[in-house]
């Protein structure tokens, strides 16, 4: 049974998620947690616009949020996002990694220590590699692994880094991943 999805991408992101999220029903039963590399500028109207599109719940990250099923939670700009051993959320100001705040792998990381073999992580387009390690992770952990098929990703090197370094469970083109998402969230 699977408890959180997990989501990271950069350059071409905004499309790739338009492309995912508002294939989620509104009884969507997992956690999905968002890391997009928007630099400085703020979440706020892309989140608008995505919940004008979506039937699930999208907000962005709270420190110290509780962690509910069928919630899209995006972390801030300038905030790394973990999740906390207590099931809430916890936000960061700590270096960048990979140049970025949030940083995919961080979020990835500390998800794989928490939900184990209950996640799902999807690794999407992107500039740099970030992401690369926090899926293999994942793996590691026996989660679900789902990377991007560079062949449809805006940008290459995201997905291509992962795919260097592990075995994804699936490559999948973008068209085919919420197909992917919710298929898997019906295993219970």
């Amino acid at each position: 049974m699977f408890r959180a999805v997990v989501i990271g991408t950069s350059y071409g992101g905004l499309d790739a998620l338009k492309a995912i999220i508002p294939h989620l029903s509104k009884d969507f039963p997992l956690a999905v947690f968002v890391v997009l590399h928007i630099g400085d500028n703020k979440n706020d109207s892309f989140i608008r616009h995505l919940k004008k599109q979506s039937k699930v719940k999208i907000k962005e990250a709270e420190e110290k949020e509780e962690i509910k099923p069928g919630t899209v939670y995006f972390a801030p700009p300038n905030y790394h996002i973990l999740i906390e051993n207590d099931s809430t959320i916890a936000l960061s100001a700590d270096p960048k990694i990979h140049h970025s705040r949030p940083s995919i792998d961080v979020l990835f990381e500390s998800a794989a220590w928490h939900f184990k073999n209950q996640l799902i992580g999807i690794l999407l387009t992107g500039l740099n590699k970030d992401g690369a390690l926090g899926i293999k992770e994942i793996q590691k952990y026996a989660g679900i692994t789902i990377v991007e098929d560079p062949e449809t990703a805006i940008a290459t090197i995201m997905p291509a880094s992962a795919i260097e370094i592990m075995k994804p469970d699936y490559i999948l083109p973008l068209d085919q991943i919420s197909k992917k998402i919710i298929e898997l969230s019906e295993l219970y």
